[in-house]
């Protein structure tokens, strides 16, 4: 196995435990989920929210196979993903597919678990709020724009190369 590819899964596992745990502390240790939101900061919040959509509550359905059909799209692109890691050839690229990999089973499991996915973090200023968000969904947004930077470096570097 390469190095990279290891240290893929591994950042992987390391999501998907935090993930788990956080939500486990939150709804049994806190007990978010029966109680009003609390306030953290002037600019944080811990809020119950069940996700039973994808990012921003996106294809949110009621019907009770949307948990499955959104888990199984999940799987499917964290399968890809694997693929895309075990050819890895640079660290970077790796950590961001283990980040991504990671957010997207935590947030599986949820949606196997409860149908919907439990978010719990509220960031806000002046009266705005951004869509609640768990670790899952933070370590899937960083990951995204590592392959985004990634991309964006790697087409500039071509760009150089050519016009040399």
């Amino acid at each position: 196995m390469s190095p990279h590819r290891t240290f893929g899964l591994g950042l992987a596992a390391v999501v998907l435990v935090l993930d788990q745990a956080t939500k486990w502390w939150m709804l049994e240790v806190v007990g978010i989920a029966l109680r009003p939101p609390i306030e953290v900061t002037p600019f944080f919040n811990l809020v119950m929210v069940w996700n039973r959509g994808v990012s921003f509550g996106l294809f949110a359905h009621e019907a009770e196979v949307m948990p499955y059909v959104l888990s199984g799209v999940a799987v499917a692109i964290s399968v890809a993903l694997l693929v895309w890691l075990a050819r890895a050839e640079r660290r970077w690229i790796a950590a961001a597919i283990g980040l991504v990999v990671g957010g997207a089973v935590g947030n599986v499991i949820d949606r196997l678990r409860f149908g919907a996915v439990a978010d719990f973090f509220d960031l806000h200023v002046a009266g705005w709020h951004w869509p609640a968000f768990n670790v899952a969904d933070a370590a899937i947004v960083v990951g995204v724009g590592m392959i985004l930077l990634d991309g964006f470096a790697t087409r500039h570097h071509n760009a150089t190369d050519r016009r040399d």
